[in-house]
Protein backbone atom coordinates (compact mmCIF):
# COMPACT_ATOMS: atom_id res chain seq x y z
CA UNK A 1 0.00 0.00 0.00
CA UNK A 2 1.31 3.13 -0.83
CA UNK A 3 0.14 6.73 0.59
CA UNK A 4 -0.54 10.07 -1.65
CA UNK A 5 -0.17 13.70 -0.70
CA UNK A 6 -0.95 15.92 -3.37
CA UNK A 7 -2.56 19.53 -3.24
CA UNK A 8 -4.41 18.92 -6.63
CA UNK A 9 -6.81 15.54 -5.22
CA UNK A 10 -8.35 15.37 -8.86
CA UNK A 11 -5.53 13.52 -10.30
CA UNK A 12 -5.05 11.04 -7.48
CA UNK A 13 -6.02 8.37 -9.81
CA UNK A 14 -3.17 9.92 -12.95
CA UNK A 15 -0.74 10.09 -10.36
CA UNK A 16 -1.74 6.50 -9.01
CA UNK A 17 -1.13 5.01 -12.18
CA UNK A 18 2.45 6.68 -12.63
CA UNK A 19 3.09 4.78 -9.61
CA UNK A 20 2.12 1.23 -10.55
CA UNK A 21 4.51 1.90 -13.26
CA UNK A 22 7.24 1.05 -10.98
CA UNK A 23 5.09 -0.95 -8.47
CA UNK A 24 2.06 -2.94 -10.06
CA UNK A 25 0.50 -4.57 -7.47
CA UNK A 26 -0.01 -1.53 -4.36
CA UNK A 27 -2.73 -0.13 -4.17
CA UNK A 28 -2.16 3.66 -3.89
CA UNK A 29 -4.25 5.48 -1.65
CA UNK A 30 -4.53 8.78 -0.14
CA UNK A 31 -2.44 9.87 2.88
CA UNK A 32 -4.11 10.09 6.30
CA UNK A 33 -3.22 11.05 9.49
CA UNK A 34 -1.10 8.23 11.61
CA UNK A 35 -0.53 6.03 8.28
CA UNK A 36 2.60 4.55 8.24
CA UNK A 37 2.74 3.18 4.98
CA UNK A 38 5.24 4.49 2.27
CA UNK A 39 4.27 7.66 1.48
CA UNK A 40 4.87 9.49 -2.01
CA UNK A 41 4.09 13.49 -2.07
CA UNK A 42 3.48 15.47 -5.31
CA UNK A 43 2.69 19.14 -5.27
CA UNK A 44 2.46 21.99 -7.52
CA UNK A 45 3.95 25.51 -7.40
CA UNK A 46 2.88 28.18 -9.68
CA UNK A 47 4.99 31.56 -9.31
CA UNK A 48 5.37 33.91 -12.46
CA UNK A 49 6.25 32.51 -15.69
CA UNK A 50 7.40 29.06 -13.95
CA UNK A 51 5.30 26.38 -12.71
CA UNK A 52 6.93 24.06 -10.39
CA UNK A 53 6.24 20.67 -9.71
CA UNK A 54 7.99 18.59 -6.98
CA UNK A 55 7.78 14.78 -5.76
CA UNK A 56 8.81 13.70 -2.58
CA UNK A 57 9.38 9.95 -1.81
CA UNK A 58 9.56 8.17 1.70
CA UNK A 59 10.15 4.42 0.55
CA UNK A 60 11.97 2.01 1.63
CA UNK A 61 14.25 3.85 4.05
CA UNK A 62 14.75 5.99 1.28
CA UNK A 63 13.73 9.83 0.76
CA UNK A 64 14.36 11.54 -2.22
CA UNK A 65 13.08 14.91 -4.45
CA UNK A 66 12.70 16.09 -7.81
CA UNK A 67 11.78 19.09 -9.37
CA UNK A 68 10.03 19.61 -12.80
CA UNK A 69 10.25 22.78 -14.17
CA UNK A 70 8.04 24.07 -16.76
CA UNK A 71 7.01 27.63 -18.32
CA UNK A 72 3.86 29.26 -17.70
CA UNK A 73 1.15 27.41 -19.65
CA UNK A 74 -1.94 29.77 -21.36
CA UNK A 75 -4.74 29.01 -23.83
CA UNK A 76 -7.62 28.19 -21.27
CA UNK A 77 -8.28 26.83 -18.03
CA UNK A 78 -8.44 23.41 -19.41
CA UNK A 79 -5.11 23.71 -20.91
CA UNK A 80 -3.73 24.69 -18.12
CA UNK A 81 -5.44 21.67 -16.31
CA UNK A 82 -3.80 19.26 -18.89
CA UNK A 83 -0.50 20.87 -18.71
CA UNK A 84 -0.39 20.80 -14.66
CA UNK A 85 -1.27 17.07 -14.27
CA UNK A 86 1.42 16.36 -17.05
CA UNK A 87 3.91 18.57 -15.34
CA UNK A 88 2.78 16.34 -11.85
CA UNK A 89 3.22 13.36 -13.79
CA UNK A 90 6.29 13.76 -14.90
CA UNK A 91 7.80 14.77 -11.03
CA UNK A 92 6.33 11.55 -9.88
CA UNK A 93 7.67 9.43 -12.38
CA UNK A 94 11.43 10.80 -12.28
CA UNK A 95 11.40 11.19 -8.35
CA UNK A 96 10.46 7.10 -8.08
CA UNK A 97 13.20 6.23 -10.82
CA UNK A 98 15.37 8.20 -8.47
CA UNK A 99 14.50 5.23 -6.06
CA UNK A 100 13.91 2.05 -8.95
CA UNK A 101 16.86 2.97 -10.74
CA UNK A 102 17.03 -0.45 -12.39
CA UNK A 103 13.49 -0.63 -13.48
CA UNK A 104 12.80 -0.60 -17.39
CA UNK A 105 10.13 1.61 -18.38
CA UNK A 106 9.88 1.67 -22.13
CA UNK A 107 7.52 4.07 -22.32
CA UNK A 108 8.57 6.37 -19.98
CA UNK A 109 5.87 8.51 -17.90
CA UNK A 110 3.20 7.98 -20.52
CA UNK A 111 0.11 5.56 -18.31
CA UNK A 112 -2.38 6.50 -21.50
CA UNK A 113 -3.50 3.41 -23.80
CA UNK A 114 -2.48 5.56 -27.60
CA UNK A 115 0.67 6.65 -27.10
CA UNK A 116 0.12 7.06 -31.03
CA UNK A 117 -2.12 9.91 -30.48
CA UNK A 118 -0.56 11.65 -28.32
CA UNK A 119 2.60 12.03 -31.13
CA UNK A 120 0.43 13.28 -33.62
CA UNK A 121 -1.18 15.78 -31.83
CA UNK A 122 2.38 16.74 -30.65
CA UNK A 123 3.12 16.78 -34.57
CA UNK A 124 0.38 18.55 -35.46
CA UNK A 125 1.54 20.93 -32.48
CA UNK A 126 4.97 21.38 -32.53
CA UNK A 127 6.19 20.02 -35.90
CA UNK A 128 7.85 16.46 -36.13
CA UNK A 129 11.25 16.73 -34.73
CA UNK A 130 10.57 18.56 -32.14
CA UNK A 131 7.33 16.62 -31.32
CA UNK A 132 10.12 13.50 -31.73
CA UNK A 133 12.33 15.85 -28.91
CA UNK A 134 9.27 16.34 -26.82
CA UNK A 135 8.95 12.36 -26.23
CA UNK A 136 11.83 11.94 -25.90
CA UNK A 137 13.31 13.97 -23.54
CA UNK A 138 9.70 15.28 -21.45
CA UNK A 139 8.46 11.90 -21.58
CA UNK A 140 11.57 9.44 -21.53
CA UNK A 141 10.32 7.58 -23.91
CA UNK A 142 12.64 5.39 -25.59
CA UNK A 143 14.19 5.74 -28.66
CA UNK A 144 13.00 2.64 -30.11
CA UNK A 145 9.57 2.72 -28.91
CA UNK A 146 9.65 6.05 -30.40
CA UNK A 147 10.50 4.86 -33.81
CA UNK A 148 8.08 2.34 -33.71
CA UNK A 149 5.56 5.08 -33.08
CA UNK A 150 6.54 7.10 -35.86
CA UNK A 151 6.48 3.76 -38.33
CA UNK A 152 3.02 3.55 -37.17
CA UNK A 153 1.58 7.04 -37.42
CA UNK A 154 3.30 7.53 -40.74
CA UNK A 155 1.69 3.82 -42.11
CA UNK A 156 -1.75 5.56 -40.52
CA UNK A 157 -2.15 8.96 -42.36
CA UNK A 158 -3.68 7.39 -45.84
CA UNK A 159 -6.78 6.44 -43.03
CA UNK A 160 -6.95 9.96 -40.75
CA UNK A 161 -9.15 11.64 -43.39
CA UNK A 162 -12.47 10.81 -41.37
CA UNK A 163 -15.56 12.58 -42.50
CA UNK A 164 -17.47 13.73 -39.65
CA UNK A 165 -20.93 11.89 -40.11
CA UNK A 166 -18.46 8.66 -40.78
CA UNK A 167 -19.60 5.93 -38.21
CA UNK A 168 -18.25 1.92 -37.85
CA UNK A 169 -20.74 -0.43 -36.49
CA UNK A 170 -19.46 -2.89 -33.62
CA UNK A 171 -21.54 -5.95 -32.84
CA UNK A 172 -20.51 -7.82 -29.79
CA UNK A 173 -21.30 -11.45 -28.89
CA UNK A 174 -19.96 -11.76 -25.30
CA UNK A 175 -19.69 -15.67 -25.18
CA UNK A 176 -17.12 -18.40 -25.62
CA UNK A 177 -16.58 -21.82 -25.80
CA UNK A 178 -14.70 -21.70 -22.35
CA UNK A 179 -13.12 -18.66 -20.15
CA UNK A 180 -9.28 -18.37 -20.47
CA UNK A 181 -6.97 -18.48 -17.81
CA UNK A 182 -6.07 -14.33 -18.15
CA UNK A 183 -9.28 -13.14 -19.92
CA UNK A 184 -11.31 -10.29 -18.09
CA UNK A 185 -13.21 -9.66 -20.40
CA UNK A 186 -17.42 -9.28 -19.89
CA UNK A 187 -17.76 -12.66 -21.35
CA UNK A 188 -19.67 -15.45 -20.56
CA UNK A 189 -19.68 -19.71 -21.17
CA UNK A 190 -21.96 -20.56 -23.57
CA UNK A 191 -23.66 -23.87 -22.21
CA UNK A 192 -26.98 -25.42 -23.14
CA UNK A 193 -28.50 -23.72 -20.65
CA UNK A 194 -27.75 -20.39 -22.15
CA UNK A 195 -30.62 -18.45 -23.54
CA UNK A 196 -28.89 -16.91 -27.10
CA UNK A 197 -32.21 -16.54 -28.63
CA UNK A 198 -33.41 -13.99 -26.18
CA UNK A 199 -29.71 -12.19 -26.40
CA UNK A 200 -30.17 -12.45 -30.19
CA UNK A 201 -33.76 -10.93 -30.11
CA UNK A 202 -32.46 -8.52 -27.71
CA UNK A 203 -28.94 -7.95 -30.16
CA UNK A 204 -31.19 -7.44 -33.17
CA UNK A 205 -33.66 -4.31 -31.72
CA UNK A 206 -29.96 -2.88 -30.30
CA UNK A 207 -29.25 -3.06 -33.92
CA UNK A 208 -32.46 -1.70 -35.79
CA UNK A 209 -32.91 1.05 -33.18
CA UNK A 210 -28.74 2.03 -34.07
CA UNK A 211 -29.12 1.85 -37.33
CA UNK A 212 -32.20 3.79 -37.11
CA UNK A 213 -30.45 6.74 -35.12
CA UNK A 214 -27.63 6.48 -37.77
CA UNK A 215 -29.98 7.34 -40.66
CA UNK A 216 -32.23 9.85 -39.35
CA UNK A 217 -28.93 12.01 -37.63
CA UNK A 218 -27.06 11.74 -41.21
CA UNK A 219 -24.14 9.26 -40.41
CA UNK A 220 -22.76 7.06 -43.37
CA UNK A 221 -20.96 3.45 -42.58
CA UNK A 222 -17.47 3.49 -42.70
CA UNK A 223 -16.73 0.06 -41.85
CA UNK A 224 -18.37 -3.23 -39.58
CA UNK A 225 -16.68 -5.30 -37.33
CA UNK A 226 -18.29 -8.15 -35.49
CA UNK A 227 -16.18 -9.24 -31.83
CA UNK A 228 -16.44 -11.12 -28.73
CA UNK A 229 -16.28 -13.01 -27.07
CA UNK A 230 -15.70 -15.48 -29.75
CA UNK A 231 -18.84 -14.47 -32.52
CA UNK A 232 -18.27 -17.88 -33.96
CA UNK A 233 -19.66 -19.59 -30.73
CA UNK A 234 -22.82 -18.77 -32.57
CA UNK A 235 -24.52 -21.65 -34.62
CA UNK A 236 -24.54 -21.83 -38.24
CA UNK A 237 -28.38 -20.60 -38.61
CA UNK A 238 -27.71 -17.96 -35.87
CA UNK A 239 -24.62 -16.44 -37.77
CA UNK A 240 -26.49 -15.87 -40.47
CA UNK A 241 -29.44 -14.76 -39.04
CA UNK A 242 -27.35 -11.74 -37.04
CA UNK A 243 -25.29 -11.41 -39.88
CA UNK A 244 -28.17 -10.80 -42.10
CA UNK A 245 -30.16 -8.77 -40.18
CA UNK A 246 -27.32 -5.90 -39.77
CA UNK A 247 -26.29 -5.86 -43.10
CA UNK A 248 -30.34 -5.32 -43.90
CA UNK A 249 -30.20 -2.79 -41.32
CA UNK A 250 -27.29 -0.45 -42.19
CA UNK A 251 -28.01 -1.29 -45.88
CA UNK A 252 -24.19 -2.50 -46.02
CA UNK A 253 -21.08 -2.78 -44.22
CA UNK A 254 -19.13 0.47 -45.59
CA UNK A 255 -15.57 -0.15 -46.97
CA UNK A 256 -14.40 -3.01 -44.94
CA UNK A 257 -16.20 -5.87 -43.30
CA UNK A 258 -13.82 -7.99 -40.05
CA UNK A 259 -15.21 -10.99 -38.48
CA UNK A 260 -13.80 -12.39 -35.51
CA UNK A 261 -13.89 -16.17 -36.14
CA UNK A 262 -11.22 -16.62 -33.16
CA UNK A 263 -11.06 -20.03 -31.94
CA UNK A 264 -10.43 -22.86 -33.71
CA UNK A 265 -12.88 -25.46 -31.81
CA UNK A 266 -16.05 -22.84 -33.00
CA UNK A 267 -15.15 -22.52 -36.48
CA UNK A 268 -16.42 -25.08 -39.77
CA UNK A 269 -16.51 -24.80 -42.90
CA UNK A 270 -19.83 -23.66 -43.27
CA UNK A 271 -19.81 -20.66 -40.72
CA UNK A 272 -16.75 -19.46 -42.63
CA UNK A 273 -18.97 -19.38 -45.91
CA UNK A 274 -21.76 -17.73 -44.33
CA UNK A 275 -18.95 -15.12 -42.96
CA UNK A 276 -17.64 -14.98 -46.37
CA UNK A 277 -21.29 -14.91 -48.37
CA UNK A 278 -22.43 -11.64 -46.09
CA UNK A 279 -19.16 -9.59 -47.47
CA UNK A 280 -16.29 -9.83 -44.87
CA UNK A 281 -13.29 -10.24 -46.18
CA UNK A 282 -11.20 -10.22 -43.31
CA UNK A 283 -11.58 -12.45 -40.28
CA UNK A 284 -9.25 -13.85 -37.07
CA UNK A 285 -8.19 -16.91 -36.41
CA UNK A 286 -6.49 -16.14 -33.09
CA UNK A 287 -4.20 -19.05 -32.17
CA UNK A 288 -2.75 -17.43 -28.88
CA UNK A 289 0.10 -19.88 -29.00
CA UNK A 290 1.03 -22.75 -30.96
CA UNK A 291 2.16 -24.87 -27.80
CA UNK A 292 0.02 -27.84 -26.49
CA UNK A 293 0.94 -27.52 -22.76
CA UNK A 294 0.12 -23.92 -22.60
CA UNK A 295 -3.19 -23.52 -25.06
CA UNK A 296 -4.51 -27.01 -21.60
CA UNK A 297 -3.32 -24.62 -19.63
CA UNK A 298 -4.73 -21.60 -20.15
CA UNK A 299 -8.01 -23.61 -21.29
CA UNK A 300 -8.49 -22.85 -24.73
CA UNK A 301 -9.94 -26.66 -26.22
CA UNK A 302 -7.71 -26.99 -29.42
CA UNK A 303 -4.79 -27.77 -30.51
CA UNK A 304 -2.20 -26.22 -32.89
CA UNK A 305 -3.02 -28.57 -36.00
CA UNK A 306 -6.33 -27.38 -35.40
CA UNK A 307 -5.39 -24.17 -35.65
CA UNK A 308 -3.56 -24.85 -38.82
CA UNK A 309 -6.80 -26.57 -40.10
CA UNK A 310 -8.55 -23.72 -39.90
CA UNK A 311 -6.11 -21.51 -41.19
CA UNK A 312 -5.92 -23.90 -44.83
CA UNK A 313 -10.01 -23.99 -44.77
CA UNK A 314 -10.33 -20.23 -44.56
CA UNK A 315 -8.30 -19.77 -47.76
CA UNK A 316 -10.01 -23.14 -49.68
CA UNK A 317 -13.16 -20.64 -48.42
CA UNK A 318 -11.31 -17.47 -49.48
CA UNK A 319 -10.70 -15.31 -47.46
CA UNK A 320 -7.85 -13.17 -48.50
CA UNK A 321 -7.08 -10.98 -45.49
CA UNK A 322 -6.57 -13.20 -42.20
CA UNK A 323 -5.55 -12.10 -38.92
CA UNK A 324 -3.56 -14.61 -36.12
CA UNK A 325 -3.23 -13.21 -32.22
CA UNK A 326 -0.33 -13.85 -30.18
CA UNK A 327 0.53 -13.74 -26.62
CA UNK A 328 3.74 -12.72 -24.95
CA UNK A 329 4.14 -13.42 -21.25
CA UNK A 330 1.91 -16.49 -21.12
CA UNK A 331 2.10 -19.03 -18.28
CA UNK A 332 4.96 -21.22 -18.21
CA UNK A 333 7.01 -19.62 -21.41
CA UNK A 334 10.27 -18.76 -22.28
CA UNK A 335 11.38 -17.37 -25.15
CA UNK A 336 11.59 -20.71 -26.90
CA UNK A 337 8.47 -21.25 -26.62
CA UNK A 338 7.75 -17.70 -28.23
CA UNK A 339 10.19 -18.61 -30.63
CA UNK A 340 7.89 -22.23 -31.74
CA UNK A 341 4.49 -19.95 -32.02
CA UNK A 342 6.19 -17.70 -34.50
CA UNK A 343 7.82 -20.25 -36.44
CA UNK A 344 4.60 -22.27 -36.67
CA UNK A 345 2.66 -18.98 -37.46
CA UNK A 346 5.33 -17.88 -40.21
CA UNK A 347 4.95 -21.08 -41.90
CA UNK A 348 0.78 -20.46 -42.15
CA UNK A 349 1.54 -17.30 -43.34
CA UNK A 350 -1.14 -15.31 -42.24
CA UNK A 351 -1.87 -11.52 -43.63
CA UNK A 352 -1.96 -10.04 -40.00
CA UNK A 353 -0.41 -10.92 -36.99
CA UNK A 354 -1.37 -9.04 -33.50
CA UNK A 355 1.42 -9.64 -31.04
CA UNK A 356 0.02 -8.85 -27.52
CA UNK A 357 1.76 -8.57 -24.17
CA UNK A 358 -0.13 -10.53 -21.41
CA UNK A 359 -1.64 -8.07 -19.49
CA UNK A 360 -2.86 -9.61 -15.67
CA UNK A 361 -6.65 -7.79 -15.69
CA UNK A 362 -7.68 -8.12 -11.06
CA UNK A 363 -11.01 -9.73 -12.72
CA UNK A 364 -9.08 -12.70 -14.20
CA UNK A 365 -8.62 -16.54 -13.18
CA UNK A 366 -4.45 -15.89 -13.51
CA UNK A 367 -4.89 -12.44 -11.03
CA UNK A 368 -7.14 -14.18 -8.46
CA UNK A 369 -4.61 -17.17 -8.61
CA UNK A 370 -0.88 -15.95 -9.32
CA UNK A 371 1.15 -17.49 -7.00
CA UNK A 372 -0.18 -21.13 -8.69
CA UNK A 373 1.73 -19.67 -12.04
CA UNK A 374 5.29 -19.17 -13.12
CA UNK A 375 5.54 -16.17 -15.73
CA UNK A 376 8.32 -14.98 -17.60
CA UNK A 377 10.26 -12.35 -16.03
CA UNK A 378 10.06 -8.58 -17.33
CA UNK A 379 13.15 -8.66 -19.67
CA UNK A 380 12.09 -12.20 -21.16
CA UNK A 381 9.11 -10.71 -22.78
CA UNK A 382 10.46 -7.34 -23.89
CA UNK A 383 12.65 -10.50 -25.88
CA UNK A 384 9.37 -12.11 -26.90
CA UNK A 385 8.05 -9.24 -28.12
CA UNK A 386 11.10 -7.95 -30.00
CA UNK A 387 10.80 -11.30 -31.12
CA UNK A 388 7.48 -11.47 -32.56
CA UNK A 389 8.37 -7.93 -34.53
CA UNK A 390 11.10 -9.45 -36.02
CA UNK A 391 8.86 -12.97 -37.01
CA UNK A 392 5.98 -10.41 -38.33
CA UNK A 393 8.35 -8.11 -40.93
CA UNK A 394 10.28 -11.05 -42.00
CA UNK A 395 6.55 -12.50 -43.27
CA UNK A 396 6.85 -8.87 -45.16
CA UNK A 397 4.67 -6.68 -42.44
CA UNK A 398 4.74 -3.68 -40.77
CA UNK A 399 2.78 -2.36 -37.86
CA UNK A 400 0.00 -0.41 -38.25
CA UNK A 401 -1.65 0.36 -35.00
CA UNK A 402 -0.76 -0.14 -31.34
CA UNK A 403 -2.29 0.37 -27.66
CA UNK A 404 -1.37 -0.27 -24.17
CA UNK A 405 -3.06 -1.52 -21.07
CA UNK A 406 -2.70 -1.43 -17.27
CA UNK A 407 -1.15 -4.31 -16.00
CA UNK A 408 1.13 -5.46 -18.84
CA UNK A 409 4.24 -7.66 -18.00
CA UNK A 410 7.28 -5.09 -18.74
CA UNK A 411 4.81 -2.15 -19.13
CA UNK A 412 5.04 -3.16 -23.31
CA UNK A 413 2.27 -2.96 -25.51
CA UNK A 414 0.11 -4.89 -27.93
CA UNK A 415 0.70 -4.09 -31.54
CA UNK A 416 -0.82 -5.15 -34.85
CA UNK A 417 1.22 -5.93 -38.20
CA UNK A 418 -0.16 -6.55 -41.71
CA UNK A 419 1.03 -7.03 -45.02
CA UNK A 420 0.56 -4.45 -47.71
CA UNK A 421 -3.18 -3.44 -48.23
CA UNK A 422 -4.03 -6.09 -45.44
CA UNK A 423 -3.98 -3.11 -42.67
CA UNK A 424 -7.30 -2.93 -40.87
CA UNK A 425 -9.49 0.38 -40.94
CA UNK A 426 -11.14 -0.34 -38.27
CA UNK A 427 -8.38 -1.59 -35.87
CA UNK A 428 -7.21 2.24 -36.67
CA UNK A 429 -10.25 4.13 -36.28
CA UNK A 430 -10.69 2.52 -32.56
CA UNK A 431 -7.43 2.81 -31.38
CA UNK A 432 -6.98 6.32 -32.49
CA UNK A 433 -10.69 7.38 -31.92
CA UNK A 434 -10.68 9.12 -34.93
CA UNK A 435 -14.34 8.12 -35.91
CA UNK A 436 -17.88 7.34 -33.71
CA UNK A 437 -18.61 3.93 -33.09
CA UNK A 438 -22.03 2.62 -32.87
CA UNK A 439 -21.67 -0.25 -30.40
CA UNK A 440 -24.15 -3.19 -29.87
CA UNK A 441 -23.98 -5.69 -27.65
CA UNK A 442 -23.73 -6.49 -24.03
CA UNK A 443 -20.08 -4.81 -22.55
CA UNK A 444 -19.75 -2.93 -26.07
CA UNK A 445 -19.05 1.09 -26.29
CA UNK A 446 -20.88 3.45 -28.14
CA UNK A 447 -18.85 6.72 -28.94
CA UNK A 448 -19.20 9.97 -30.49
CA UNK A 449 -16.01 11.75 -31.71
CA UNK A 450 -15.98 15.83 -31.43
CA UNK A 451 -13.10 16.20 -33.64
CA UNK A 452 -13.20 20.21 -34.12
CA UNK A 453 -13.22 19.72 -30.06
CA UNK A 454 -11.02 17.32 -29.47
CA UNK A 455 -13.88 15.25 -27.51
CA UNK A 456 -15.17 12.25 -27.14
CA UNK A 457 -18.42 10.72 -25.37
CA UNK A 458 -19.10 7.27 -24.78
CA UNK A 459 -21.91 5.24 -23.82
CA UNK A 460 -21.64 1.99 -22.37
CA UNK A 461 -23.84 -1.07 -23.04
CA UNK A 462 -24.44 -3.04 -19.72
CA UNK A 463 -21.72 -5.87 -19.21
CA UNK A 464 -24.28 -8.21 -17.89
CA UNK A 465 -26.10 -10.01 -20.19
CA UNK A 466 -29.56 -9.90 -18.65
CA UNK A 467 -29.11 -6.24 -17.30
CA UNK A 468 -28.40 -5.16 -21.32
CA UNK A 469 -31.34 -7.42 -22.66
CA UNK A 470 -33.36 -5.52 -20.71
CA UNK A 471 -31.77 -1.94 -21.00
CA UNK A 472 -31.87 -1.82 -24.73
CA UNK A 473 -34.42 0.88 -25.47
CA UNK A 474 -33.11 3.23 -22.43
CA UNK A 475 -29.59 2.82 -23.75
CA UNK A 476 -30.93 3.66 -27.00
CA UNK A 477 -32.66 6.60 -26.06
CA UNK A 478 -29.07 7.72 -24.59
CA UNK A 479 -27.50 6.63 -28.17
CA UNK A 480 -30.12 9.16 -29.93
CA UNK A 481 -29.83 11.86 -27.54
CA UNK A 482 -25.71 11.62 -28.35
CA UNK A 483 -25.36 11.76 -31.84
CA UNK A 484 -28.28 14.27 -31.99
CA UNK A 485 -25.94 16.90 -30.20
Amino acid sequence: MVRVYTDHPEFLNDLGEVIRLYLPMEEVIPAGNGDTSPLISAVMEENGDTWRAVCTVDIDGVRTEYVYLHPNVDGGELNRKRYRKRCMKIAVFRGLGKVYKDAKLPWGSLTGIRPTRLLRELIAEKGANEAMRFMAEEFDVTAEKLALAKEIVDIQRPFMDVDGRDVDVYIGIPFCRTRCLYCSFASGVRTEKTDMAAYITALKEDMRLGAEIARSCGYKIRSMYMGGGTPTVLTESELEDVLGYALGQYGGFGREFTVEAGRPDTITRKKLEIIKAMGAGRISINPQTMCSRTLELVGRSHTPRDIADCLEMARAVGFESINMDVIAGLPGEGLHDMEHTLSEISGLAPDNLTVHTLAIKRSSRLKQSLGSYELPDGDTVEKMVQLGMEYARSMGMAPYYMYRQKYMSGNLENVGYARPGKVCMYNIDMMEETTSIMAHGAGSMTKRIFDGECRVERIPNPKDVNTYMAKVHTVAGEKRELYSK
